[in-house]
């Protein structure tokens, strides 16, 4: 496939579905999962623009700052820390509308006011997570987290 994104505007779960076979087709075939990770994190960044699209990864029992498209970010974050840390622990997508409100949130850009995390799986165990940032509150609900959640499914064949 070209390294070319078909952009769509209109409804957000027309754009997930005009998005998914795009990132389907180009992460087909490439084994290398830093490359696989960028071009996520670029693709959904250039499709809704939002203020921060990336990934972390776990790397001796913390997760460590991957690709990612935004504003410099945190590096490292603790299991259980912040909304990252703690999507890590449960094992389970969190969807925060406001920053400000989640206990022990890790402030890494003063601009982000919602966010939403999901863990990302590789051969059964979770290897990171995608965290998306919005500079709005209450960006983030379930219609992201299922299409999110089938992107990042992709990772893991």
């Amino acid at each position: 496939m070209a390294e070319d994104l078909t952009i769509i505007t209109g409804n957000k779960e027309a754009q997930y579905q005009s998005l998914i076979p795009q990132l389907s087709a180009l992460l087909h075939g490439e084994t290398d999962l830093i490359a696989n990770l960028a071009n996520v994190a670029a693709a959904l960044k250039e499709q809704f623009n939002w203020f921060w699209v990336g990934f972390y990864l776990v790397k001796d029992n913390e997760l460590v700052l991957g690709p990612f498209q935004g504003p410099v970010a945190c590096t490292r974050i603790q299991k259980g820390k912040g909304v990252c840390g703690a999507a890590w622990l449960k094992a389970e997508t969190l969807i925060v509308p406001n920053v400000d409100e989640f206990p022990g949130h890790i402030a890494c850009a003063s601009a982000s006011k919602s966010e939403i995390v999901l863990p990302v799986y590789q051969g059964g165990n979770i290897i990171g997570v995608l965290d998306v940032d919005s500079e709005y509150l209450n960006h983030f609900d379930e219609v992201d987290a299922k299409y999110l959640g089938e992107i990042v499914k992709l990772i893991d064949n």
